[in-house]
């Protein structure tokens, strides 16, 4: 079994943005500094939802998990399940279905945004999906990554303004199971190659300044590498001008590459997950900081037990 190192990725870099967020978070610090977390893939549904009912949400979070997410400006997790009362599964293997009361404890230990651009987001339906995004936002959370259309579904992100503009571009990479697309429908983000890039090139045409993360939902489950492919979407993104990528579905802690002083996580892993095998309870929080003039990032490495992050 591969030794678990923990991933330290600096890059200094001067860049930083467009979406429906017009409110971004505020900003607590007072150095001129955001600091943003990225978590990897969050299960409210079968084991989880029996160590919950058992014992309440907040037994998945430590004390030292809400240290860190005290200390950031933007909590960013990738929700891996609906959250929603609407019973309509999708004929797929796996289904799953969060009570959607549970996102209040998220909020409470310092989540700020769910991701939805992913494979599980849509298990409930349309109507479960568009359910699940409106209950993000009761809690108190901002959803991404889904939207009433295609075009709503992909638009970047407004994460913060301080000290400049730091967007993020989330998006499915991966095909749906009995899931028909439909552009004009409820869905989420499954953009091309080529709009992502795109999308990319206008933000950074419109403010220089401005940082550029994208999060693609991508990859074989239960690998530690990347395939060839990959590699090459992820060096386009950055030669586009994404100033990090930070990525997860493997349920691993996959290879970290530096591409032009880019940093590119190619999969953070599992947070909140059931999954018990080592190869799924290793993984990560990504942290990145940006100042006016520089961006940082390292990983945290963190271990699952009893679907819980750890960080020791």
């Amino acid at each position: 079994m591969r030794k678990f190192f923990i991933l330290l990725a600096v890059s200094l870099t001067s860049i930083p943005s467009i979406s429906r967020f017009s409110s971004p978070p505020k900003v607590s610090s007072s150095s001129g500094t955001s600091s943003i977390i990225f978590t990897g893939d969050i299960l409210l549904d079968r084991g989880v939802r029996q160590i919950i009912e058992r014992k309440g949400v907040d037994i998945l979070f430590t004390k030292a998990i809400d240290s860190i997410f005290a200390q950031a400006d933007v909590v960013v997790g990738n929700l891996e399940c609906p959250a929603t009362k609407i019973k309509a599964p999708v004929q797929k293997r796996y289904i799953f279905r969060a009570e959607p009361e549970w996102l209040l404890a998220l909020k409470r230990h310092g989540f700020t945004h769910l991701n939805l651009a992913n494979n599980h987001a849509i298990d409930q339906g349309r109507e479960g999906l568009a359910d699940t995004w409106r209950n993000i936002e009761r809690a108190g959370l901002k959803h991404l990554g889904a939207g009433s259309t295609l075009h709503e579904a992909a638009e970047p992100v407004l994460l913060t303004s301080r000290p400049r503009k730091v967007w993020l571009i989330p998006s499915l990479r991966l095909a749906l199971e009995n899931w028909a697309y439909l552009d004009n429908k409820p869905t989420v983000s499954q953009e091309s190659m080529d709009s992502l890039i795109s999308r990319i090139q206008k933000i950074k045409k419109n403010d220089s300044t401005a940082i550029v993360i994208v999060s693609l939902h991508w990859g074989g489950e239960h690998t530690l590498q990347p395939v060839p492919s990959q590699r090459l979407e992820a060096h386009r993104l950055i030669n586009a001008g994404a100033d990090a990528l930070v990525c997860h579905h493997t349920h691993t802690l996959q290879t970290t590459e530096h591409y032009k002083g880019k940093p590119i996580y190619y999969s953070i892993g599992n947070f909140i997950f059931d999954q018990q095998k080592p190869i799924n309870t290793k993984a990560c929080m990504v942290k990145i900081e940006v100042t006016r003039n520089a961006i940082k990032t390292c990983s945290i490495p963190i271990y699952i037990r009893n679907c819980t992050p750890c960080t020791h």
